[in-house]
């Protein structure tokens, strides 16, 4: 099965919007730059990913419920957020850590329920 870009958008969006909600929960009320980055980087990393392994032997579920792209999307999510927090090194590392975990696990869910 292959998905539609508006889909694969859609699932992107979603998951930009949760990690806004994790980022603002988790860092510091001064941390937007940091914040804007957790959405940003977590959507466009969804969608990145997504759209260019978008084929049927990466889409079909080989696990009941879960497919190969299903896994892959949020560690690239992870790694994104990773690089991200070694080159500008945010204040508070710990909640920024924990954003980051949030984001990942968001992207999962995301990824298994909206595709």
């Amino acid at each position: 099965m292959i998905f539609s870009v508006g889909h694969v958008a859609l699932t992107a969006g979603i998951t930009a919007l949760l990690a806004f909600a994790v980022a603002l929960w988790r860092l510091p009320r001064g941390a937007w730059p940091d914040v804007i980055a957790v959405a940003v980087l977590s959507g466009m990393a969804v969608l990145v990913w997504r759209l260019s392994a978008n084929m049927p032997q990466l889409n079909d579920d080989g696990l009941p419920g879960f497919s190969a792209n299903d896994w892959a999307a949020p560690v690239l999510t992870f790694v994104a957020l990773g690089l991200y927090a070694d080159l500008r090194l945010p204040a508070d590392a710990l909640p920024y850590r924990q954003a980051r975990a949030l984001a990942t696990l968001g992207a999962v869910v995301v990824n298994v329920v909206a595709i």
